[in-house]
């Protein structure tokens, strides 16, 4: 636990090697990262992972839930870890948080990865039932779950990977405030995108996620991709949201050849 402005934050550290901070997406706690990538990872790298505002043992304090806000958070959290620059990875909301961290302090941020990411959500936004399930507030917990395991992975691999699925989530992910989740949603919805801004990074950039992603359709990786001027696209064919659950040996090794370069 480290104290970061108004808030205490929840963190954990595998490894030695240069820093790579992960940035969890909405709704998630740090315990979401499965064990055998932060060990993969942690080979090369020490690999810093964290709760979010509001999220698993992180204080919510008293500020706004904003995209720029969780940046704010990040950086101020890197600092006071004294880290003074860092490979960065996002997931879904985790990959805008890590946009805004590059582009308010470009200085603390050396390769970016942008897993399930958008530079705006209205340009390839996901089909109306999609939104619909994302919004839904009135299913019970149970029903949420299989929801949102409809959309993260493509049917036809949920129907072949029960036990594999049992293995990602039947374990301990940490406390979900439901206050704060709402807040997240909130926070999305309110961000203002960055595409008019990205094309001034400079930073060398994986842009990655799976070809069937329904929550945002890869159209948002391409597009996203084709504005940032040092970017490398990869598309996971028949692999959804949840591509590094899908595809863990592929997805570690995407990244770490990426790292290497």
């Amino acid at each position: 636990m480290v104290r970061v402005e108004d808030i205490n934050m929840s963190y954990r550290t595998y490894g030695d090697g240069y820093p790579l901070l992960l940035i969890m997406g909405y709704g998630g706690t740090m315990n979401l990262w499965e064990e055998r990538l932060l060990r993969s990872l942690a080979k090369k790298y020490k690999v810093i992972v964290f709760d979010n505002r509001g999220m698993g043992e992180t204080s919510s304090g008293h500020k706004d839930f904003t995209i720029e806000q969780f940046a704010e958070d990040t950086y101020e959290f890197m600092l006071a870890l004294k880290i003074e620059k860092a490979h960065v990875l996002g997931w879904s909301m985790g990959a805008s948080i890590a946009q805004e961290l590059a582009l308010r302090h470009p200085e603390i941020v050396n390769k970016l990865i942008l897993y399930a990411s958008l530079c705006h959500p209205e340009i390839f936004p996901p089909e109306p039932k999609v939104l619909s399930k994302l919004e839904n507030t009135l299913s019970s917990p149970s029903e949420k779950v299989h929801e949102w395991l409809r959309l993260i992975f493509p049917s036809e691999w949920i129907k072949n990977n029960q036990d594999r699925i049992r293995e990602i989530f039947y374990r301990p992910l940490g406390t979900m405030n439901p206050d704060a989740i709402i807040k997240q949603a909130e926070a999305i919805n309110k961000w203002e995108g960055s595409c008019n801004r990205i094309p001034f990074l400079q930073h060398e950039t994986l842009v990655i996620d799976g070809k069937d992603d329904l929550i945002l359709p890869s159209e948002n990786a391409q597009y996203l991709a084709s504005k940032l001027p040092n970017s490398k696209l990869v598309l996971i064919a028949e692999a959804g949201h949840g591509l590094m659950f899908q595809n863990p040996d592929k997805f570690h090794l995407i990244i770490n050849l990426f790292l290497d370069q």
